[in-house]
Parts: C-alpha cells; sequence; structure tokens
C-alpha cells in the first residue's frame, strides 16, 4: 500500500513538474531592414501585460536574436533601434517550444520623429550652448539634473515667462537653488534651443552617435513595473535571499520584488507624528502635487542580519525593517538634517551622510550608540547657514519665514556618497564644493581632499582599495588612490552631456558599473583594459541612482525619474541587466526574402 501510495505521489510530482516545463516557451528569430538586410544593435522586448514585465535582448551581427524562456501566455513584442520606426506585435500567443520571427524596420525619415528618439544626453547640449559662461553650464548640470533629465521631451515643451518662472519657483522650494544669474538667462535658452527652428540640424548630424548596443552583446535586460505613476521608486538593494527592495519616496512605501515569482509586495513605512513634508513641511517647502510623503525613504541597505535599513530623509529618521517578522524600528535623528545615503562597515554600523546639515551619522545597532560627526564647510556663510537651518525649521512652526521659491541662499557643501574603505576608514563626498574627505571611526577626525572635477557623488571602493567616483555634471568617473594621492579620471563614452549619478564596484572582478543617468544607459569599464561597454536600455527616460549585484552577476538599478510621468510607459521600474545571459541564437542567419 504505501509503494503504490508512494508511486501515485511520486508520478503526480513529475507529471507537475512537466507541466511547469511545459509552461514556458521562447521567440527567436532576426531583424531586417527594408532591403532585408540585417540589423544589428536593435532591442528585442518581449512585454507580458500580466506580469508586468518586459525582457530585452540585442541583436547580432547577422540580426539574430533569441530571448531565454518565457512563461507561456500573451506577449507584445517591440523591435527598436535609432534610425527606424518601432515595429510592435501584440498579443503574440507564447506556448511550449519555439515561435521564430521576422521582424522588418522601416527607416524613419522624419526628421521631427528622428530627433525624438534621441537620447536626453544629444538633446541637454543645444541648451548649454545657449549660457553665457562654463560656470553657468556647470551650475545647471549639478542643480537641475538630480531628479530628472534635462532634455527630455517634457523638459522640452516651450513656456511663456510666467510658466517658466512658476517652474524655478516650485524647483526652488524641492532644492534646485540656482543663482539670479542663471536663472535670468534659463528662459530664453529653453526656448530657444529647443524650437524647431533650432535643434533639427545639429541633432541630424548627431544622430547615429546615441550609444549602440554592444558588438556580439549577450546581455538580457528585464525590467518590472513596481508601483504606480505617482510612485518615485528611488533605490534599491538585493537581499541575500535573491529579493530586491526599493523604496517610494513619494508615497512612504518600501516594497519587495521577488524575481523568480514576480511577486511584489509593499509596506507602508510608519510616519509617527511627522505631518505632510515631514520636519520640512512649515517651512514653505513645498512636495510635488502627487506626494504624500511624510518621511519619504530614500536609501536602503541590507544589514549583516538581513534586515534593511532605510534613510527617511523628510522625517529625519532612520528605520529598519526586519523581513521575517514584518516589524520595524524606527530611530529619530538626535542632530543634523536630512539622512541621505547610507552603507554598512565591517563591525556592522550604518554610516550615512545629512545632506542638508553637513553632518555624517553614525548608529550602532549592538550598543545602540548614535554619533553624529559635523563636517567642515568651506565659507563662513556656509557654515552659519547649516547651524541656523534648524532654528529655522524650528521657529517656522510658529511664525511664517517668508517665501521661499526665490531659489537665492548659500549653495550648501551637501555630503552626498559615503563608503567604507577596507581599513575601516569612512569616506564620503560633498557634492557642491568639489571635495572627498575621510572620517577616522576612531576618534571622528576628518580629512579633506580637493577633486580636480566637480559634482562628486555617489563613490564605491574596489577589492584593491581604490576609490572609485562619479563626476555628475562633469561627465565621467575618477579613481581615486589613498597610498599616491592621485587621480585618474575617463570621460564617459556618451555622446552629448552625461550626468553620472552613481556608480559600483563589482568586487568578483572589480569591473565598475555605471549610471547613464542622462543617456538610458548602463555602462561598465573594464579597468584592466580601459575599455567602456554601452549597454542601451529599452525604456525611454530611464533615470539611475543606484546600483547593486546578484550573487549570479545581475545588476540591478531603478527608473526613478521625477516626475514619473515623464517615463516611457508611464511608471517607475527596477531593472536587472545580466551581462551574459542571453541564449546564442545559434543557426539563424538574417535573410533576404
Amino acid at each position: 500500500m504505501k509503494r503504490t501510495l508512494l508511486l501515485v505521489v511520486s508520478l503526480g510530482l513529475l507529471l507537475a513538474l512537466r507541466a511547469l516545463a511545459a509552461e514556458t516557451g521562447v521567440f527567436d528569430g532576426f531583424v531586417v531592414d527594408a532591403g532585408g538586410a540585417p540589423v544589428e544593435g536593435a532591442m528585442v522586448t518581449a512585454t507580458s501585460r500580466g506580469l508586468q514585465r518586459g525582457t530585452t535582448v540585442y541583436t547580432t551581427a547577422n540580426g539574430a536574436f533569441r530571448l531565454p524562456p518565457l512563461e507561456a501566455g500573451a506577449y507584445d513584442v517591440r523591435v527598436r533601434r535609432l534610425g527606424y520606426q518601432d515595429v510592435v506585435q501584440q498579443g503574440l500567443d507564447l506556448h511550449d517550444g519555439t515561435q521564430r520571427l521576422r521582424l522588418a524596420l522601416t527607416p524613419e525619415t522624419d526628421p521631427n520623429e528622428l530627433a525624438w528618439q534621441l537620447p536626453s544626453s544629444l538633446w541637454m547640449p543645444l541648451l548649454l550652448a545657449e549660457l553665457s559662461s562654463d560656470e553657468k553650464r556647470e551650475e545647471f548640470t549639478r542643480q537641475c539634473t538630480f531628479c530628472h533629465q534635462q532634455g527630455s521631451w517634457a523638459t522640452r515643451v516651450p513656456r511663456s515667462a510666467e510658466d517658466w518662472d512658476k517652474i524655478f519657483k516650485l524647483m526652488a522650494r524641492m532644492g534646485g537653488v540656482i543663482s539670479p544669474a542663471l536663472r535670468a538667462e534659463l528662459p530664453h535658452a529653453f526656448n530657444t534651443a529647443y524650437a524647431e527652428a533650432s535643434y533639427q540640424q545639429p541633432l541630424m548630424q548627431a544622430r547615429f552617435t546615441a550609444p549602440a548596443a554592444p558588438r556580439n552583446a549577450a546581455a538580457v535586460i528585464t525590467e518590472w513595473d513596481i508601483g504606480h505613476p505617482a510612485s518615485m521608486q528611488h533605490d534599491i538593494t538585493v537581499h541575500p535571499d535573491g529579493t530586491i527592495y526599493s523604496v517610494d519616496t513619494n508615497q512612504d512605501q518600501l516594497y519587495r520584488l521577488d524575481p523568480r515569482t514576480n511577486e511584489r509586495k509593499a509596506w507602508d513605512i510608519p510616519r509617527g507624528d511627522s505631518p505632510l513634508g515631514g520636519v520640512f513641511g512649515t517651512a514653505g517647502a513645498l512636495i510635488a502635487p502627487n506626494s504624500n510623503a511624510h518621511v519619504a525613504p530614500h536609501s536602503l541597505q541590507v544589514a549583516p542580519d538581513g534586515s534593511v535599513w532605510i534613510t527617511l530623509c523628510l522625517g529625519n529618521k532612520v528605520a529598519r525593517f526586519d523581513p521575517k517578522t514584518e516589524q520595524w524600528q524606527i530611530m529619530p535623528q538626535k542632530e543634523g538634517l536630512y539622512p541621505h545615503t547610507l552603507r554598512f562597515d565591517h563591525q556592522g554600523r550604518a554610516w550615512y551622510t545629512l545632506a542638508v546639515s553637513n553632518h555624517v551619522g553614525m548608529i550602532d545597532p549592538k550598543t545602540g550608540e548614535q554619533r553624529t560627526i559635523r563636517l567642515p564647510a568651506r565659507t563662513w556663510g556656509q557654515a552659519l547657514t547649516v547651524r541656523v537651518v534648524p532654528w529655522f525649521l524650528w521657529a517656522s512652526k510658529y511664525v511664517s519665514m517668508g517665501d521661499t521659491s526665490s531659489g537665492e541662499g548659500v549653495n550648501l557643501p551637501v555630503p552626498y556618497g559615503i563608503d567604507i574603505a577596507p581599513d575601516g576608514g569612512v569616506w564620503f563626498s560633498q557634492l557642491n564644493e568639489r571635495r572627498i574627505g575621510r572620517i577616522d571611526p576612531s576618534n571622528d577626525a576628518i580629512t579633506l581632499i580637493d577633486t580636480p572635477f566637480p559634482g562628486p557623488r555617489r563613490l564605491r571602493f574596489d577589492s584593491q582599495g581604490n576609490l572609485w567616483i562619479p563626476g555628475f555634471s562633469a561627465g565621467l568617473i575618477a579613481r581615486y588612490n589613498l597610498s599616491s594621492g592621485e587621480f585618474k579620471t575617463w570621460k564617459l563614452p556618451i555622446g552629448g552631456v552625461e550626468t553620472p549619478y552613481a556608480l559600483n564596484v563589482d568586487r568578483h572582478t572589480d569591473t565598475i558599473w555605471i549610471c547613464g543617468t542622462n543617456s538610458d544607459t548602463l555602462m561598465r569599464l573594464d579597468p584592466a583594459s580601459e575599455q567602456f561597454t554601452v549597454f542601451p536600455l529599452p525604456t525611454r527616460v530611464t533615470y539611475t541612482r543606484e546600483i547593486d549585484f546578484d550573487d549570479a552577476g545581475g545588476v540591478w538599478t531603478s527608473n526613478s525619474n521625477f516626475p514619473t510621468w515623464q517615463i516611457e510607459g508611464p511608471g517607475p521600474k527596477i531593472i536587472r541587466l545580466q551581462p551574459n545571459a542571453a541564449p546564442a541564437p545559434d543557426g539563424l542567419q538574417a535573410r533576404r526574402d
């Protein structure tokens, strides 16, 4: 009887496994032009509306492609290549086995449509050319691109002087501080640069310089829709259990994606007594119209014990989430303002920048100790301003402190990126000061180092102890040798203006992965050969801020352009790039019919 029962159970399991195996299929085929010639570097994307997930591969030199096995069901397949019209086949039914496609692209001949295909990085130089000095161009790049791309379709809309003034006031309330001189030039610069008569000739000359797919690329790009059009998925982190966590800054939520099952789950982050806008809510600061941010989760990391730690920038708190119990611990910031980017040291202590008040904070989970270290300011005006901001926020609860929308005032240092060196030193960047620094955690002693480029942002160490730094407003990355004190820089291989928000180092290989924040790309640098590889991403207006890795070598980021409605779709996404995961399309050859 037992043997019979075991046989029945075994057969049932076998049939179930076969059924599961039968529920996948493969799209493959080739992409050709109007004359039947193969098209290399086209992006072929299969999107499942039910799973809210798109999977993309690049075509090879002979125009062939093969997507990885996908769940059976209905898919929309799109082919995209610069210089051609998109081809979309909707409602393709994928079953067990292989479905072969022959997809023909038609050249795009309309100059306006061709221009609209170009990434923001190629549009932005037209605007910068209208500004009167290099100083204003750098200021604009650093201050006016930290939430969204510049040069995207939404930023190219012509506006009246009154409408531009409204936009500048909104940006000022949200932290976009620009000088009165730059502000005076911008309305004319925008309207002139993006007028049809101005852009057609220069953009058409550059239309084929947009990033192409790496030759013979074997990458697979997967995009999961996450949240909704009012969400803003600022940062992501990869958990050791294989799940991905992201934070919705606009809606005060923590999300988890399981890429193996496509399951998403969201938790509300406890707000406590934080009002709308958090500690800045009574100071004249204006959050976006569709925002519901009381605490505004910003950066997140996985602690050594598997818990997820999150900076709550508007709430002025740090949160700990236990995935096992789904319980929260909220730690108010005793001193300093705007907890920003967070990393753990080798002792399991959380270190994070405090962007508004020019501090670095530390929390030791084992002892409960909290420390706040004030960083040096470059000027007396900065030093005074960062000290009076807490008083200003307190006073604004009781009396009107005036309109903050002018955007004028002292340019704060803004401690931004942070990482831990192999020797335990805590390194940080000051975004507005062309400066990095080191804190000795044993005595809080601070060493400051000027960078030979502007806009140092989210920096990281490699396995050899070299510090890698993105130059956000300089379009480059740099390596700082701690022993020699020397910088080496690499200009990013992107046409136009690139704004690398962050980078990260795969410490298994020491390859550097960089956000192509203004060009809809991810980039990889091999330091040994000094060769870059550019991976175009399939969604237009892909604004990336953080990079992490899984154990299989997958590269993870999120599309967090804000406002979210500017993203093609529209909506935020979690993105995985697997550099060598595409099945080889052996035996496939584009042919002329």
